[in-house]
């Protein structure tokens, strides 16, 4: 049989080696292989700046050897080789313990490819025992010399055990033996954007012969990436869309909600609520994105759509994250529907950390249809959970779960309509890669009479007299009558060694190790038990009540706090990211962020949108050592010059990359963009979407177009598949 993209490794390279990738990059068949694309290229003749190489790093580089010794080891018996290869300006030394056999090949003026974890030797940089490959520079099979030395060498993602030259030999094995590939792109698409053929493009991406060659097989393969996830995008909101769902008209319960609203709902929500008034009485399934600021009313746009499925009877599933969210929107829909709607609608809370007797009535409540209101986190998603007729499901933060969990909610109705929430600015190329399967709507417009917030950098850095500062000024908050959230990267960086997080919580978007390379820090400063510690002993706030919320502590303490701050009770509330998101108190005016470099812009003005929100105007405070002109420095700055989130998430994706933008819960496809950049990209995923759609249009099955019928199998993993399937 001739060798195919779908292929099984195993029966191509060996069951060892395919063990091997599989282990370390989850490939299993040659499409997998082959989409494992260089991250650079280097020439024969190149000699990469050693100097600027960093402890610890996994690297390959191309260098010359200057010297190759061996001699016996004083503290052991046997021999050390040491070889010292060169750019000219700095020295890098490799070892090897016992391998004096290695000195035939490794000869002065030789040239070669060295791979290896960078290591530090008497204040030298040093790889032990690396993988190398030498240039053969009087080989005749060369036709000149000179087109030796400038043919590309392809430098691939590697690891401890397999090098990049094992890789690109793999590659080379697996082109050698491919059999006829169709193309995932049509010919006429292909001639009018001057694309190549598919094998060429994989030929020129893993076989350069010169560098000219390699921007045109790029720009192809971004196109096969762009035409694929984008189609497969329009197939999943196509298969909603040929689902049947039952119209839902609204009627008195609306009615009698809207005459009670003590204000006016502001433009953008009229006219995101008339787009979904409109889609819930149409005879298939409403699947739509409403983005906002934090505050900007996503609940209450929420709260109408429910109230209208209610009118027939329909049930309404609110997912939200976090149990304190959770907790929070029953609260708050409570409270907005009132003493007369409350008690027909029966908001339920239904969470994992509920007590056996209130978990199992209000289970019951839930498939009875008694309750046409149900609030709860992953819970819902439980087999035991089962609803009398599920009308609609409303995802709150769509970034904190997976298509499968938003659609596995959705198989506990008979088709019915979705509506996912995210107060976290989506940039418009990223919506139309993650969310391609969503109509989007957008509520820009604030609701009238919020006092607004003023954001501060504390660089304590440069002015590390500063922090006693923030301490003076959050007492001078809580003697005015107000109240003060600080937030923590971790809860205890002492009993955890640094930034420790509690599930159910949002993690800060940076690793410690991450911010240790760009911040100048090696480690979380501040955890909510250290915080709490030093206000306990700070003259300051000897008469300030202050208490700990975070994700570790029972459900009902949560609760108890939130309340107790809520209601005024408490005057600083030290707290992990558990508070992001939907905690709404309008007397807090004050938002400390310690280590704020931990954070992510996103998360900071998610974080900042707690303060403001009432006639109390905010002050944001955000708390770090990065020193000047780091990128972790450079996301702080960001949040502090501008209020607008939509500006923001475009500086979010440009700082942080798409790879971490478009985060690891939207499963398959979708999170794994390899060559796509939906920065630069952004004109080539919109026009890949309207090639999309012409084909689709003329051939909704793609029997007609099996390279791109086969490229989207490829492309979705199992889970991805399996969510489709679920439409």
């Amino acid at each position: 049989m001739p060798v195919t993209l779908d292929s099984r490794l195993d029966g191509v390279v060996g069951g060892k080696t395919a063990s091997a990738l599989q282990r370390a990059f989850q490939m299993r068949t040659v499409g997998d292989l082959l989409s494992h694309y260089p991250r650079r290229y280097a020439k024969r003749g190149e000699l990469t700046p050693i100097d600027s190489l960093v402890v610890g790093e996994q690297v390959t580089i191309v260098a010359q050897i200057k010297s190759a010794n061996e001699r016996k080891m004083q503290s052991r018996s046997g021999s050390l080789l040491e070889v010292i290869i060169t750019d000219g300006q700095g020295d890098l030394q490799l070892t090897f313990f016992n391998q004096a056999w290695r000195m035939k090949d490794l000869r002065p003026g030789r040239r070669g490819i060295f791979s290896g974890k960078v290591g530090e030797y008497r204040r030298g940089k040093q790889f032990a025992h690396p993988d190398y490959e030498l240039f053969d520079d009087d080989d005749a099979v060369m036709a000149t010399a000179q087109a030796y030395a400038t043919q590309p060498i392809p430098i691939y993602p590697a690891t401890s055990t397999l090098s990049s030259w094992q890789i690109g030999s793999f590659i080379g094995h697996v082109l050698d033996v491919l059999g006829p590939l169709d193309d995932p792109i049509p010919a006429p698409l292909r001639q009018r954007q001057g694309l190549l053929p598919i094998r060429d493009a994989l030929q020129r991406m893993h076989r350069p012969e010169s560098e000219d060659v390699i921007a045109e097989a790029v720009h192809t393969l971004r196109w096969h990436e762009a035409l694929v996830l984008q189609t497969a995008l329009l197939q999943q909101r196509e298969h909603v869309r040929a689902l049947s769902a039952v119209p839902r008209p609204a009627g008195s319960l609306l009615e009698r909600f809207d005459a009670a609203l003590p204000f006016s709902r502001t433009p953008d929500q009229i006219e995101v609520g008339d787009a979904i008034a409109a889609d819930l009485v149409g005879d298939r399934p409403m699947n739509r994105l409403v983005q906002g600021e934090v505050g900007s009313g996503k609940t209450l746009v929420a709260l109408r759509a429910m109230l209208q499925v209610a009118q027939s009877g329909g049930q309404a599933a609110l997912i939200a994250p976090t149990e304190v969210l959770a907790g929070q929107h029953l609260r708050s829909i409570t409270r907005m529907l009132g003493t007369q709607l409350a008690p027909e609608l029966i908001p339920t809370l239904l969470t994992g950390q509920m007590g056996a007797a209130d978990r199992r009535r209000a289970a019951l409540r839930v498939a009875s249809g008694q309750a046409l209101i149900v609030i709860g986190t992953h819970a819902l998603l439980s087999e035991k959970t089962t609803f009398a007729d599920l009308a609609l499901v409303v995802v709150d933060e769509q970034h904190r779960f997976g298509v499968e969990q938003r659609e596995s909610l959705r198989a506990k109705g008979t088709s019915p309509h979705a509506l996912v929430l995210t107060a976290t600015p989506i940039p418009r190329t990223v919506a139309m890669t993650v969310f391609g399967d969503l109509d989007v709507s957008t509520i820009r417009t604030m609701p009238a009479g919020r006092a607004g917030i003023e954001t501060f950098v504390a660089p304590l850095a440069e002015r590390p007299g500063w922090f006693a500062r923030v301490w003076e000024r959050a007492a001078e908050e809580v003697r005015k009558g107000h109240q003060v959230f600080v937030v923590c990267p971790a809860i205890d960086v002492e009993a955890a060694g640094d930034a420790a997080v509690e599930e159910g919580e949002e993690p800060p978007e940076e690793t410690a190790e991450e911010a240790a390379d760009d911040s100048g820090s090696s480690r979380t400063r501040w955890g909510v038990v250290q915080v709490a510690a030093l206000l306990e002993q700070h003259p300051l706030f000897g008469d300030i009540t202050v208490a700990v919320l975070h994700g570790r502590m029972p459900a009902e303490e949560k609760d108890t706090i939130m309340r107790a701050f809520a209601a005024g009770d408490i005057d600083v509330l030290v707290a992990t990211t558990v508070i992001e998101v939907g905690v709404d108190v309008p007397n807090a005016s004050t938002m400390i962020i310690l280590d704020a470099d931990r954070f992510g812009v996103s998360q900071l003005h998610q974080l900042r949108g707690r303060v403001g929100r009432g006639e109390v105007a905010g002050l944001c405070l955000l708390v770090t050592e990065a020193p000047m002109r780091t990128p972790a420095r450079s996301r702080v700055e960001a949040v502090a010059a501008t209020l607008d989130g939509f500006q923001l998430a475009e500086i979010d994706l440009e700082l942080r990359g798409e790879g971490n933008v478009l985060g690891d819960a939207q499963s398959g496809a979708r999170s794994s963009l390899r060559l796509l950049r939906v920065v630069t990209d952004a004109d080539l995923i919109a026009l890949a979407r309207q090639e999309g759609e012409a084909i689709l249009a003329d051939d909704p099955g793609l029997e007609r177009h099996p390279g791109l019928a086969g490229a989207i199998e490829r492309r979705l993993d199992t889970g991805e598949r399996a969510a489709l399937a679920k439409n």
